[in-house]
C-alpha cells in the first residue's frame, strides 16, 4: 500500500512540474504582453484590459468549470484546457507575423486562452484526490501554491531578460511549448494509471447554491469579514493594475522585471515566518495588525520615485500578505461547518474577487482620465499633493497608492472596533486543523 501511494505521488510530481513550467510560461506572456501594450499606446487603460481579459472569463466560467470538473476525466479536462489555451497564443503569434497587430487582436487571443484555463484549472486541483491518499493533501496542495505563485516569483524576471535579447513573438512561442510539456506529461501519466472513474450523481447546483448562500448570510461575522476583504481587493487590485506602468516611467523594462519578482519573493519570506513560529490564536488582532502595516508599506509605494525604495516597500508590502490570508482563511474556517465548507468557500471566493474584477474595470480610467492629469506639470494638484509624489508620468498612480495604502490601514482600524468580526474568534475550530480550501489576497 505504502509503495503504491509512493509510486501515486511520484506521478503527481511530474504532474506538477509540468504545470509549474505552464506557470511560468503563462506569466512570461501576461507580463510581456502587458509591456508591449503600454509601450505601443502610454495608457494605463490599455495596460490593464490584459488583466480584465485574463481574469474575467475564468471568474464567470468557474462554476462550471468546477462542475465538469466533477463529471468527467479530471487528465482529460487538463489536457483540454492547456492545449486549448494555446490557441489564442498562437492567434496572437499570427497576427503578429502578419504585422501592425491591433489592440483587440491581443485581448481576444489573451481572453481565448484564459476561457480555457477556467477548464482546467478546476480539474488540476481536484487531481490531487484521485490521485493521493488524504494524508498527502496538504504537501501537495502546498507545492501547488508554490507552483501558482511562479508566476509572480519567476515569471517577471525571466521576462524582463527575454524581451531584451529577443522579441516579443518567441514569448508565446516558449508560452505554447510549456503548455504542450504540460499536456504530454498528464496524456503519458493517463495511460500509465488508465482512465479514471467517475461515479455518477444526482445534483441540484441551484438548491446547493441556494443553501450555501443561506448558510453564509447567517453568521454576520463572517459576512462582515468578506464584505471587508473585497474591499481590501479592490486596493490590491489597483496595485496589481498599475504597478507596472508606474514602474515602467522609472526604469527599464529588465528592471521591473526584477523589482517585481523582488517585491513578490516576500510572499515566501512570510509564510516561511509563519511555518517556523506559526500563528496567534487571536486571529482578528493579527488580521488588524498585519493589515495595519500592509497598507503603511503600501502607501510608501508611491512616497518616492527611488527604485530601490520602491521595492522594499514592495516586499515588505507582500511579506504581510500570508498573516492577512492565514488570519481570514481560519476565522472562516472555524465559523462555517465543515459539511458545507465546499460550496460556501465557492460563494466567498466569488464575492472576494468581485474586489479584483471591479479595481480592474476602473484602475485605467481613474490612472489616465482623473489622477495622471491631475500630477502633469501644469496640474491642478502639483502644487499640493506634487509637493508629496512629485509631478509628471505617472505621479498620479502614485498619489492613488497612497490613498490605497491609507484606506487599507484605515480598515483595518475599523476591524478591532467590528463586534461582529471579533465574535469569529471566540469559536473553536470545529476540526482542528485548516481547510484546504483557501482564499488568498494576491497580486
Amino acid at each position: 500500500m505504502t509503495n503504491n501511494c509512493t509510486d501515486h505521488y511520484s506521478k503527481f510530481l511530474f504532474i506538477w512540474f509540468g504545470q509549474f513550467i505552464s506557470i511560468i510560461g503563462s506569466g512570461l506572456t501576461t507580463f510581456s504582453l502587458g509591456i508591449y501594450v503600454y509601450q505601443q499606446t502610454g495608457t494605463a487603460s490599455s495596460y490593464v484590459f490584459i488583466l480584465m481579459c485574463a481574469f474575467l472569463p475564468p471568474f464567470l466560467l468557474k462554476p462550471y468549470g468546477g462542475i465538469l470538473a466533477d463529471r468527467h476525466d479530471r487528465r482529460l479536462m487538463m489536457v483540454f484546457g492547456d492545449s486549448g489555451s494555446t490557441l489564442g497564443l498562437l492567434f496572437i503569434f499570427a497576427m503578429m507575423l502578419k504585422g501592425n497587430i491591433e489592440l483587440w487582436q491581443i485581448y481576444l487571443g489573451i481572453a481565448i486562452s484564459s476561457v480555457f484555463s477556467a477548464f482546467q484549472e478546476p480539474a488540476y486541483k481536484a487531481l490531487i484526490t484521485d490521485l493521493l491518499p488524504e494524508n498527502q493533501y496538504a504537501k501537495a496542495s502546498g507545492l501547488m501554491q508554490l507552483a501558482s505563485s511562479a508566476q509572480y516569483l519567476i515569471s517577471p524576471f525571466l521576462a524582463g531578460i527575454i524581451l531584451t535579447i529577443m522579441d516579443i513573438k518567441f514569448v508565446f512561442l516558449i508560452d505554447v511549448t510549456t503548455f504542450l510539456i504540460a499536456s504530454s506529461i498528464v496524456i503519458w501519466i493517463g495511460k500509465i494509471l488508465g482512465r479514471t472513474q467517475i461515479t455518477k450523481q444526482e445534483q441540484n447546483n441551484m438548491a446547493d447554491l441556494r443553501e450555501g448562500i443561506r448558510e453564509f448570510s447567517k453568521n454576520r461575522g463572517i459576512v462582515n469579514l468578506v464584505i471587508t476583504t473585497t474591499l481590501i481587493l479592490f486596493f490590491v487590485g489597483l496595485l496589481q493594475s498599475l504597478f507596472i506602468p508606474m514602474m515602467l516611467n522609472l526604469t527599464t523594462v529588465k528592471a521591473v522585471g526584477t523589482i517585481q519578482s523582488i517585491c513578490a519573493s516576500g510572499i515566501l519570506v512570510g509564510s516561511l515566518f509563519i511555518g517556523v513560529f506559526g500563528s496567534k490564536n487571536k486571529y482578528v488582532k493579527t488580521l488588524s495588525i498585519s493589515l495595519f502595516v500592509s497598507g503603511i508599506f503600501f502607501a510608501n509605494l508611491g512616497l518616492s520615485t527611488n527604485v530601490i525604495f520602491i521595492t522594499v516597500a514592495g516586499f515588505m508590502f507582500f511579506a504581510t500578505l500570508p498573516f492577512i490570508n492565514t488570519s481570514i482563511e481560519v476565522l472562516i474556517r472555524k465559523n462555517i461547518e465543515n459539511s458545507k465548507q465546499g460550496r460556501i468557500w465557492s460563494i466567498i471566493s466569488m464575492v472576494t474577487y468581485l474586489g479584483s474584477i471591479i479595481a480592474f474595470a476602473v484602475a485605467g480610467f481613474l490612472a489616465d482620465k482623473i489622477f495622471n492629469p491631475l500630477l502633469e506639470s501644469d496640474g491642478l494638484l502639483v502644487g499640493t499633493a506634487g509637493l508629496i509624489v512629485g509631478s509628471g508620468e505617472s505621479r498620479g498612480i502614485a498619489l492613488m497608492f497612497i490613498i490605497s495604502g491609507i484606506m487599507i490601514s484605515v480598515v483595518a482600524l475599523l476591524i478591532r472596533k467590528n463586534r461582529k468580526i471579533k465574535q469569529l474568534d471566540d469559536v473553536e475550530d470545529k476540526d482542528g486543523e485548516l481547510s484546504q480550501n483557501k482564499y488568498y489576497v494576491e497580486t
